[in-house]
């Protein structure tokens, strides 16, 4: 009916204006009900984890926006896919998230085989050959240290707030 019409176009157009920001939220507020195993995770839920983990990082890079997404976000696809939260997670950000983030967020679970002694040298060494080594194994020691039960963290609001001022 309308031939001269680009849906395509327009299509891509309403993509590009999705605020990312209002994406990472609608991610994040479902690990509200996202309860963890108490062994690893005495916190309480995954968001409050991820809080703690984004308070840690900022007070380690303050002004890293890459690296505090990471923080944030590196847990989001366990609402989503508990098996494989990673992939999960990669996914549902594909396209809002820079490529420093999306690596750090997918090679962070195995910054506890690094700590612990269990990854393989050849695993190893591929991550250490990385520009961003540094940072996943900083991003791997505040994920550790933010299982904190009762531990002071950022609303997810103020989280947000203070990554769009970076942007």
């Amino acid at each position: 009916e309308y031939p001269d019409l680009d849906v395509s176009a327009a299509l891509a157009d309403s993509e590009a204006q999705v605020d990312r920001f209002q994406l990472y939220e609608s991610l994040l507020l479902p690990l509200e009900n996202v309860k963890q195993p108490l062994k690893y995770h005495p916190e309480s839920d995954a968001l409050y984890h991820s809080l703690q983990v984004f308070d840690l990082a900022r007070n380690e890079s303050a002004y890293d926006e890459e690296f505090l997404a990471a923080a944030l976000l590196h847990d989001v696809g366990k609402a989503i896919e508990p098996a494989d939260h990673v992939a999960a997670a990669l996914e549902a950000l594909d396209g809002f998230i820079t490529e420093r983030t999306a690596w750090l967020i997918e090679h962070h679970m195995l910054t506890h085989q690094l700590i612990d002694g269990t990854l393989g040298a050849r695993a190893r060494r591929r991550l250490q050959d990385s520009e961003h080594f540094d940072d996943l194994v900083l991003l791997g020691d505040c994920d550790r240290a933010g299982r904190v039960p009762g531990v002071e963290a950022p609303e997810l609001d103020e989280a947000l707030d203070y990554l769009r001022e970076l942007a």
